[in-house]
């Protein structure tokens, strides 16, 4: 291996040259391309963050709406001094105000789901893209184990 050479351009790269510079040069682009997948998850997440908090928002809004119907019909029942309704009044709206907070929960675990969704859809397209070069790498340094460059 040390005494093998390969003219390229008029330059002789010794082959301990090239053994040396392999690894270092999958290396770098295998950094490269996780930098890269990384990046481009953030931008996802990012994005979906976004979309969470428009949701988020229109859901509020919904919530306010009802918090203000439940104001009505308590004036109204009030109002009308409808006696025993009061009572029911004020387990619904409890109810209601329970059922609130659990949809508040629900959708952050939908948007956690959805997070993670993204995340781990890419994985298996990632891995086996980096086992196929792996597995060129080891047939193209097979290859130059068994006829070495002259």
């Amino acid at each position: 291996m040390e005494n093998s050479e390969l003219k390229v351009a008029g330059f002789k790269l010794k082959g301990v040259w090239l053994a040396a510079a392999l690894p270092i040069v999958s290396s770098l682009s295998g950094g490269i391309y996780f930098t890269y997948d990384g990046l481009q998850r953030f931008y996802s997440l990012e994005s979906s963050i976004s979309d969470a908090f428009t949701t988020v928002d229109t859901l509020d809004a919904g919530s306010s709406l009802l918090s203000s119907r439940v104001q009505t019909l308590e004036q109204a029942v009030l109002d009308n001094d409808v006696r025993g309704l009061n009572v029911k009044l004020t387990s619904i709206t409890t109810q209601m105000m329970t059922i609130l907070d659990q949809q508040k929960d629900l959708l952050e675990l939908r948007s956690q789901v959805e997070k993670s969704t993204l995340v781990t859809d890419g994985i298996d397209a990632a891995i086996s893209i980096l086992e196929t070069e792996v597995d060129d790498i080891w047939n193209a340094y097979d290859s130059l184990s068994e006829n070495p460059l002259k």
